[in-house]
């Protein structure tokens, strides 16, 4: 394809432009990310127009080059700038941007984000009249310096966390008015410069090269060349690079972002399994940084946003044939759509999908026979703990399941000590205090995740589950000393190469290691054995 042509858009355009790019928009050129966004906007969903630079930028360092440079996204630009009635750097009523990954095959987490590209000195005036909520806007603001700061400059995160800890002194964040705010947007400002050699960029457009630049750039980090190592991935995929009009979750408490399932991922309920934090970006909640809250809360206090995300749920159902994972964000009480792909699930989840969907005439019979075929008796088995004496058993905490099973082994708190039980024959359980995806090469060498912090539905979470890994996050009750390498609940403390258990199934922790039993799913064998006989 030439380079010509390797430019897609969203929402966004003439007619004429739509018509022309349907030919060649496919999730291998455009990303599988962008193509989903575009059959969304397709159906109409609630979609934000962007732009997408499609995977042929990522072919070498050469046409990395050229995504970058205005000539090249100043047309999708001025297509989205004119489906927003908004404007990249103008001090009156300002673009904000987000610049997202997008790879042919999902690889959740591995590859950079930037947010809320386009705020500058300038233009932040311009966004408070705007928005009306001067809050939103430095706490957006905020958000760019720290992360443009990491992801382009390389800065250490923990220079920006020491500026909000400062004025934060150990609050929420989401807990800061617009001055405290102001300040650690300054001070963060001012830590830039000084760390990083020069001041932070203070031309939007300048902002947008910088941000492509370095998202097609993360194609070639560790954790997106071990990702695909273990995926058995081609390293000449590429990824393409979404430019969408920013929506903000952080605009109050009638606001907010989630991650969600349209059905339960380790049992396939048919039930939507949504995490949501209130007053909080998309990152917050994928990052494995934040502990988030299931969907009552959501459904509680935005009924609205709650009742059109059910709407948007079945409508991807229909349109997809099958149980997809979404992204979504809610802004002053309205629900935005940003991504859906095809949900990762435990064996036991995909059968009961794939039969569930057959009886509701989603999909065919031959297709649920395809997407059972390799299931196995075995493989559907469960394991669950049971107490040893009878008596009850008394977990040391619980936690949220990510994924579900039964993992019993060694305490391990970092990759290196993973990898080395795991090569003496040990098993082992990786315990952290986020869930975070720089952790995958550790993942891959243990059993087991638990982490003190982080949503069901975090990027390393969702890594787990496709690794089969049990899982559990967001354990409040834990208390974790990295230097001191112990792990303790309440007065009782561990340490490393202890023996804990997971128990994913009942989202609690156990001491040592407990007693299991290995359960068959007899209605379920009995449901695919009825499909899979002859007529």
């Amino acid at each position: 394809m030439s380079m010509a042509n390797a430019l897609y858009l969203i929402g966004c355009g003439s007619p004429e432009q739509r018509h022309e790019q349907q030919g060649r928009a496919t999730a291998q050129t455009m990303g599988f990310k962008a193509y989903n966004l575009l059959r969304m906007a397709q159906i109409n969903l609630p979609v934000p127009p962007a732009f997408v630079l499609g995977t042929a930028y990522c072919q070498d360092d050469a046409t990395r080059a050229e995504a970058s440079t205005p000539k090249t996204w100043v047309p999708g630009l001025t297509a989205l700038q004119d489906a927003c009635g908004l404007w990249l750097g103008d001090a009156r009523r300002p673009l904000l941007l987000s610049v997202r990954s997008g790879a042919p095959v999902s690889m959740p987490g591995m590859m950079e984000t930037l947010l809320n590209i386009g705020l500058c000195d300038a233009t932040v005036p311009g966004m408070i009249r705007q928005t009306g909520n001067p809050r939103l806007v430095w706490d957006a603001y905020r958000r760019l310096v720290v992360t443009y700061g990491e992801v382009v400059a390389g800065l250490d995160l923990a220079l920006f966390d020491a500026e909000t800890a400062a004025v934060a002194g150990g609050r929420d964040e989401r807990d800061l008015d617009f001055a405290e705010l102001r300040a650690i947007t300054r001070a963060c400002l001012a830590t830039y410069a000084r760390e990083a050699g020069h001041a932070f960029p203070q031309h939007p457009q300048a902002q947008l090269t910088a941000a492509i630049s370095a998202v097609l750039k993360s194609w070639q980090s560790a954790k997106a060349c071990e990702y695909r190592r273990v995926n058995q991935l081609p390293d000449d995929l590429g990824t393409a690079v979404t430019v969408q009009a920013m929506v903000f979750g952080n605009a109050g408490g009638q606001s907010g972002a989630g991650v969600g399932f349209t059905r339960d991922p380790a049992t396939g309920e048919p039930h939507l399994w949504v995490d949501f934090l209130f007053n909080a970006q998309g990152e917050d909640v994928v990052s494995g940084r934040r502990s988030a809250h299931g969907h009552d809360e959501m459904a509680s206090v935005l009924a609205h946003a709650w009742r059109s995300l059910q709407d948007a749920a079945s409508q991807l159902e229909h349109h997809f044939g099958d149980m997809q994972d979404f992204e979504f964000t809610v802004q002053d009480g309205r629900l935005y759509m940003l991504q859906t792909r095809t949900g990762k699930r435990t064996p036991q989840a995909a059968a009961r999908i794939a039969l569930d969907l057959l009886d509701e005439g989603l999909i065919s019979r031959d297709v649920a026979q395809a997407r059972t075929a390799s299931l196995t008796p075995q493989g559907l088995m469960s394991t669950r703990v049971v107490s040893d004496n009878g008596q009850p058993l008394v977990p040391l905490a619980h936690a949220a399941t990510a994924c579900n099973g039964v993992a019993i082994g060694e305490i391990a708190f970092d990759e290196a000590r993973a990898r080395s039980r795991q090569a003496s024959g040990a098993a082992v359980i990786l315990v952290r205090r986020d869930a975070e995806t720089s952790d995958m090469a550790a993942l891959a060498s243990a059993v087991g995740l638990l982490t003190q912090r982080g949503a069901r539905t975090s990027h390393a979470a969702v890594v787990a589950r496709q690794l089969g890994k049990v899982c559990l996050v967001g354990c409040g009750a834990m208390s974790l000393d990295e230097a001191a390498r112990t792990l303790s609940f309440g007065e009782l403390t561990f340490h490393e190469g202890d023996v804990i258990t997971l128990d994913g199934n009942e989202g609690a922790v156990y001491q040592g290691a407990a007693k299991t039993v290995v359960e068959e799913p007899v209605e379920l064998l009995a449901r695919l054995a009825k499909l899979n006989s002859a007529e």
